[in-house]
């Protein structure tokens, strides 16, 4: 299996794009956040960090053919992951096909939404910084649906799946990114 050490190692070999590495690195951090809450083992809770740091480790390569997206990712971790990852990794993207049906897969889709969410909303704070975001604010800028129009409200609404609340989810993805508020620049 991948060390994390290794897994960043290719991030930054395989990423040229700053703001997709502080993606990744924000959805790796909600990720293991999501795995703490839910009480998945030690072991288990590496593996969930590692699917959400490496999950986007093919965009710039796929952006052009988005239905590939995940799927290369998958096939360049092959050896390196469980199956388990994989199959997360390949369903975060619909249009892959697959569908996410592991509680693993499920916080994968979640944590790559609502990072999407909570970002712009901390840069659109007086201050630009994390620290001011609050989940109240994160439930403003969910409602406006002209904010951050890429971003899957229904994606976010995958954490009931999960057995969270959206207002605890947003509290639980915003304590998982605050320590990381100054790599992350925000």
């Amino acid at each position: 299996m991948i060390s994390f050490k290794e897994a960043r190692e290719l991030l930054e070999q395989e990423v040229a794009t700053d703001a997709l590495r502080k993606h990744m690195l924000a959805v790796a951090a909600i990720m293991s956040a999501l795995a703490a809450k839910l009480g998945v083992s030690e072991a288990e809770k590496e593996l969930w960090t590692l699917v959400g740091l490496l999950h986007d480790l093919d965009y710039e390569r796929t952006k052009d053919n988005f239905e590939q997206h995940g799927l290369v990712t998958a096939e360049m971790l092959t050896g390196k992951l469980p199956e388990q990852c994989l199959d997360a990794i390949k369903a975060h993207n619909k249009m892959t096909g697959y569908e996410p049906e592991s509680e693993m897969a499920k916080a994968l889709v979640a944590a790559d939404a609502v990072s999407g969410l909570i970002v712009p909303t901390a840069l659109m704070m007086p201050s630009r910084k994390l620290a001011d975001v609050r989940p109240k604010s994160l439930t403003k800028k969910f409602k406006d649906n002209s904010f951050a129009r890429t971003v899957s409200r229904e994606h976010i609404m995958i954490c009931q799946e999960l057995g969270l609340e959206r207002n605890d989810f947003f509290t639980l993805a915003l304590e998982a990114l605050l320590p990381l508020s100054d790599e992350l620049g925000v």
